[in-house]
């Protein structure tokens, strides 16, 4: 971007909001946070690339974009060596929290930020003006537990700890939506605050139509293409209409449409409020960012975790011991007998209409960074 486009005198808070680039949660989660910050009359910059550029260039036409390379994480078909390819990659995902150190050195000096938010991003650290760290996981799951999730959870607070504060996108209450990853024992040493759940949708008044579906495909490569594959061989025999989107912001593939099932390589957000509420049930990932759409739009979904993603697994499990939502495998996935099984399930769903803490977190950070800068 043309340093030119910041030669102008200032007189909001520049903010920079960075989400990671493992799917595209990352990025819908931080619209609400954009729009809040922008209608408490901030100045914000977003630093993506990829998907996750694509799709937040669609929502904030008019902001500024800085390139900052992703992780660009590589993920296993086998469930089973998804864990050694995480771990070969470890030195890779260093590399680019050091990169991402570098990085922001330089753009603070060249854009004069006065802060960021970091959704997930490790290395945007910065000892002259206040950054924040998102995330729900403030506890790691792995497939062993016990130890394993401690030594986690001492490098996730490592890393965390070098941050100004830290929020976290869930409620504090027991109506919360991420159980222990959000909500364990121990706690990060810095400020932290719970922002409520972060959805770009708004509920509205409207009736399901009967047997429509809206399927979600999401997350990382390959195993989005592979449950899109299953989808499609099951859906084609479906007495009913489906709505599918793909999740490929930007991408050039397009699969043809039917009378009854239509095909969208993705939505924003305003389409995408308007086919989840004449859904009568919701097909997809238990991504987190995906969860707390469906819940605040208390919509019957189904969901199904990305193979090897234990986060997911647990997330899964979790609302459906509440009532919140039915899950099942991808392997078990089959149309007909989940659809027969939501029919029976006795959903329940939390009070959407408390406050959203989101507003005072905003408004408070904001002020905090308005008086460092004096």
């Amino acid at each position: 971007m043309d340093p030119a486009f910041f030669e102008k005198k200032r007189r909001k808070p520049r903010i920079l909001v960075a989400p990671l680039d493992w799917g595209l949660g990352h990025a819908t989660r931080c619209i609400p946070i954009i729009r809040e910050l922008l209608k408490q009359d901030c100045e914000v910059l977003i630093a993506a690339e990829g998907a996750q550029e694509i799709l937040l260039k669609k929502e904030f036409q008019h902001l500024g974009f800085l390139p900052l390379k992703g992780y660009r994480i590589r993920y296993s078909k086998s469930r089973s060596r998804l864990f050694w390819r995480m771990i070969i990659q470890i030195p890779q995902i260093n590399k680019i929290i050091r990169y991402e150190q570098q990085w922001l050195i330089e753009a603070v000096k060249k854009y004069q930020l006065d802060a960021v938010i970091s959704d997930n991003r490790y290395g945007l650290i910065h000892k002259n003006i206040r950054t924040v760290f998102i995330t729900h996981q403030l506890l790691i799951k792995t497939y062993w537990g016990g130890w394993t999730e401690r030594i986690l959870q001492k490098k996730n607070y490592r890393l965390i700890n070098r941050f100004s504060e830290c929020w976290i996108p869930d409620r504090e209450d027991e109506n919360n939506l991420a159980g222990l990853l959000s909500h364990p024992g121990k706690k990060p040493d810095i400020p932290f605050q719970y922002i409520g759940w972060l959805t770009r949708l708004e509920k509205k008044t409207c009736a399901p139509e009967k047997n429509h579906l809206l399927i979600l495909l999401s997350g990382p490569e390959p195993q989005r293409t592979i449950f899109e594959h299953i989808i499609i061989r099951q859906v084609v025999h479906y007495n009913g209409t489906a709505t599918i989107v793909r999740g490929l912001p930007g991408s050039l593939s397009l699969i043809p449409s039917t009378n009854t099932i239509k095909f969208y390589n993705h939505l924003p957000a305003e389409d995408l409020e308007k086919e989840m509420g004449r859904a009568d049930f919701v097909i997809a990932r238990s991504g987190y960012s995906t969860i707390m759409d469906i819940m605040a739009l208390q919509k019957k979904s189904i969901l199904i975790p990305t193979p090897g993603q234990t986060e997911q697994g647990y997330l899964a499990g979790y609302l459906s011991r509440k009532g919140m939502a039915i899950s099942c495998s991808q392997k078990e996935f089959l149309l007909t007998d989940i659809l027969a099984n939501a029919q029976n399930f006795p959903y329940r769903f939390s009070n959407t209409a408390i406050e959203n803490p989101l507003v005072a977190v905003v408004s408070n950070f904001i002020s905090s960074v308005q008086q460092a800068g004096t």
